[in-house]
């Protein structure tokens, strides 16, 4: 029999093995500050991490109001920073209010674990992000899952709620297939039914300038709400849900994830002030974004994707990684969509593309990838 101090040993170690079998196994790359690869794994889409505006923004805020935000926003550490940037982001996107957290992800967790409870219906989209499963979970609400951007199963499922509260949650661009959600229908079904639509905008914003909501004409509606990320467009780090002033003030009273936790640092809040700034004056920077996209799926010979995110299918998560490497070692850095990542179960290169990578090492990498991908398809 085995010692009751031995079980937790064993089993780390049963679970270890099975992801080495499986060629699951993930590990934690440092990345050096002078580190010469090209990045197209990361989700700086506009390459404004590294924006002269947006790095000077962060290193001032830190300097005025020092490293940290020091408490949570409903003690001391909502800072005028914050209430600049969520002013700021409600104009951009067109909508009444905006709420800034410490994570995108905390963003997602708080808009459902808020708004629905065990009387809710949430209607989720087979395909959402794991911050919104989790939310759901979180949130014990009835959960009704359906096919990927199946409209008339969203409309099934509303018709069936017998009148209770319902969430639907989709994404504007979905991160693995890139593919652009039926907005419009769906938030059509949802006003019919007096459903609220919840949009995570994470890969749509910046991407397709002020998101895929504005350009559709749905924002400010009362029955959708927005969700969005600092991290990627925007270079920065944080989340936001953006909405009617009676949600935000919802969420400032009940959404837990927002409540208990310190609030987003000075430097992040400021480099996505001026992120938004830039954008604003560079209408540009999602044309050449979209150019490259276009070029990038050619290349490869797949669908070119509605956001930044150029997915390669692959045989089987060995040839993933094996192509991966293969490609770093040219000096080209891409992710790698595997199980349980990929809502469809199908191996990937996740190819991002970025605005920001000079002329020279973007047509050297989409030369690269184009010689060496095919070899491990």
């Amino acid at each position: 029999m085995t010692a009751s101090g031995d079980r937790w040993p064993a089993w780390l170690s049963a679970q270890a093995e099975q992801r080495e079998t499986a060629g699951l196994r993930r590990t934690l790359s440092p990345r050096a500050a002078t580190d010469t690869v090209v990045d197209l794994a990361g989700n700086d889409y506009l390459g404004l991490s590294h924006h002269p505006a947006v790095v000077a923004a962060a290193a001032e805020a830190s300097h005025t109001w020092g490293a940290g935000s020091g408490a949570s926003r409903l003690v001391t550490g909502t800072l005028q920073l914050h209430a600049d940037l969520e002013a700021a982001l409600a104009d951009f996107l067109g909508q009444p209010a905006a709420l800034v957290f410490s994570t995108g992800y905390h963003a997602n967790l708080s808009v459902v674990s808020a708004l629905a409870d065990r009387d809710t219906l949430v209607v989720s989209d087979a395909h959402i992000h794991a911050s919104l499963v989790d939310a759901v979970r979180l949130s014990r609400a009835e959960l009704s899952v359906v096919p990927h951007s199946d409209v008339d199963a969203v409309r099934a499922a509303l018709a069936a709620a017998g009148g209770r509260r319902a969430l639907v949650l989709a994404e504007s661009i979905y991160s693995v297939l890139g593919d652009q959600a039926p907005l419009v229908e769906l938030a059509e079904v949802c006003e019919e039914y007096g459903a609220l639509l919840v949009v995570d905008e994470a890969h749509g914003l910046g991407v397709h300038g002020a998101g895929v909501v504005h350009r559709l004409e749905l924002a400010g509606l009362p029955h959708v709400v927005l969700t969005a990320t600092l991290s990627k467009s925007l270079g920065s780090q944080g989340g936001a849900v953006l909405g009617s002033p009676e949600l935000i003030e919802h969420l400032v009273n009940r959404a837990r994830p927002f409540i208990f936790d310190t609030a987003l640092a000075p430097a992040p809040a400021a480099a996505a002030l001026a992120a938004l700034g830039v954008l604003r004056e560079s209408p540009d920077l999602p044309t050449t974004v979209r150019r490259r996209v276009v070029e990038l799926a050619t290349a490869l010979a797949v669908e070119a994707p509605a956001g930044a995110v150029v997915s390669v299918p692959m045989p089987s998560p060995r040839a993933a990684l094996a192509a991966q490497s293969a490609v770093l070692a040219a000096g080209i850095r891409v992710g790698c969509f595997r199980p349980p990542s990929v809502p469809d179960g199908i191996s990937r290169l996740r190819v991002t593309v970025n605005a920001g990578v000079p002329r020279a090492d973007w047509e050297r990498a989409v030369e690269i990838l184009s010689a060496v991908v095919p070899e491990h398809r």
